[in-house]
């Protein structure tokens, strides 16, 4: 069995789609699982659509997720260049070569006539296709058109009878009426190819053994076949997985919330967390384990298992994974993670010790690394808070003084500054006031987070150490007594 060579190819028009992402993560399991290659290609044949920097965003998603690339633009390999701008000469030599065999044509027919052409055959509730003005033209004519200087399309000749099928490794046999399908245009005026001529045409000199890539492209599938054919060449087999839909079972899009990955980046969501999520969208292992690393995930992908049906993008089980990624990474390793989220909000910590600390009292309450700052506010600037904060229900602002008073003293004369030392110190000073814990325990942690959620008091009285806590101690008095 010859190496399998795969390729992610997307079109630098903006940020990385789950749903394109997907596409690469699949690709790139199966290169893994079977030992073979996985090649970028950047497919910016499509210059009206293209938005500077996308190619960078694309390769940083990538390698966010870990998924690594043996060959490619910025890395180069034996079929170099990777990139579709740098090899129009390439597919103006195959669609002249097509045109020589009698197997495409040169097409003049203006936008115009094409949109108006178009318009009729919606109006009769027939499928837009081209009528094929241009098929017969002599060579003379075809001369002096050129000659002229009128733009013209390079299009394929497709055959009217009979059927172009295949074997689709997810979904079995597929076939398509020859008559159905357009003659589509290989080379535009502008010079540069389609996606079909450029797509068969380097996965051919490329080596691609498998082509995997979303169900949408299915109906391109006998087209690309019959370039195949055209040529003389033997065809990858074809994969098409499923789509990613939205809840409402729409595909997936914008107005559904973040699709792209820089997005999912940015709200804090882990790639460990992204990559599970993203493999069981279509595809599902032959046991019942959902927590996959993205090795594991390696090992056991098949494409034989990825479903035909639509997979629902599921926001709740991608917070799912995210929150269980974060509660089980090293502590160290989730506060190295939350620098650029603190930074942003313009909290720099300058001691790595004690933000580990810090991030060790929140980690089970965090869901995403977006939610960083909110959560570690607290620990590196006086809160801000409105004195009833202070007050728990069933209590009083007296009480309350008392309480902090009671605390400040306490922790004042602590010599232990440990956690069952304490916890044993302020329980009694509430049974000396004759107070229930909890009237002692709210206004101290309010006192030091200024929240009405918090990890608890004790935990957070230790981290912040004692000349600290007895600071804010003085300050919610303070704020009692206005």
């Amino acid at each position: 069995m010859s190496e399998v060579r795969v390729r992610f190819a997307p079109s630098p028009t903006g940020d990385p789609h789950v749903g394109n992402i997907r596409t690469a993560l699949f690709n790139y399991l199966y290169a893994r699982h079977t030992g073979g290659k996985f090649i970028v290609r950047i497919e910016d044949t499509d210059q009206v659509r293209l938005k500077e920097g996308s190619d960078q965003a694309i390769f940083d998603s990538l390698r966010w997720l870990g998924m690594n690339w043996d060959e490619g633009p910025d890395c180069g390999g034996p079929h170099a260049p990777y990139r579709q701008s740098e090899r129009l000469e390439l597919y103006k030599k195959h669609a002249l070569e097509l045109v020589e065999k009698g197997m495409a044509y040169y097409c003049f027919c203006s936008a115009e006539r094409l949109d108006q052409m178009r318009q009729i055959q919606e109006a009769a509730k027939k499928a837009p296709m081209y009528d094929r003005k241009c098929l017969n033209l002599t060579k003379e004519e075809i001369k002096a058109k050129i000659d002229a200087g009128e733009p013209y399309v390079i299009r394929l000749k497709v055959p009217r009878e009979g059927t172009t099928e295949f074997e689709d490794i997810i979904r079995g046999k597929v076939s398509f009426e020859n008559s159905v399908v357009d003659d589509q245009v290989l080379l535009k005026s502008d010079g540069f190819p389609t996606y079909h001529l450029a797509c068969v045409v380097d996965d051919h000199y490329m080596g691609i053994t498998n082509v995997i890539r979303a169900e949408e492209w299915i109906s391109s599938t006998p087209k690309h076949i019959m370039l195949y054919e055209a040529f003389g060449w033997t065809p990858p087999r074809f994969a098409h997985c499923p789509m990613v839909l939205a809840p409402d079972r729409s595909k997936l899009s914008k107005r559904h919330g973040a699709t792209g990955v820089k997005q999912f980046r940015d709200l804090g969501y882990l790639p460990e967390a992204l990559v599970n999520f993203l493999a069981f969208l279509g595809w599902a292992p032959q046991d019942e384990r959902e927590i996959f690393s993205l090795d594991e995930l390696c090992e056991a992908f098949e494409l034989e298992r990825v479903n035909k049906a639509g997979a629902i993008f599921d926001m709740n089980k991608l917070d799912w994974y995210n929150g269980y990624y974060i509660r089980h990474i090293a502590t160290e390793d989730l506060a190295n993670r939350t620098l650029p989220f603190l930074e942003k909000a313009g909290i720099v910590p300058n001691d790595h010790d004690y933000l580990v600390k810090c991030v060790a009292l929140v980690q089970e309450r965090m869901k995403n690394l977006a939610e960083a700052p909110e959560l570690l506010d607290f620990f590196f600037k006086q809160p801000e808070y409105e004195p009833s904060l202070l007050i728990p229900k069933k209590s009083d602002v007296e009480t309350s003084k008392k309480a902090l008073a009671k605390c400040k003293e306490v922790l004042a004369g602590l010599d232990a500054w440990e956690h069952d030392a304490m916890e044993e110190a302020l329980r009694k000073a509430a049974e000396e006031l004759g107070i229930k814990s909890g009237q002692i325990l709210w206004p101290l942690r309010a006192a030091l987070t200024g929240k009405p959620a918090s990890p608890g008091a004790f935990e957070v009285t230790l981290v912040l150490g004692k000349k600290e806590a007895l600071a804010r101690l003085d300050i919610a008095l303070e704020r009692l007594s206005r």
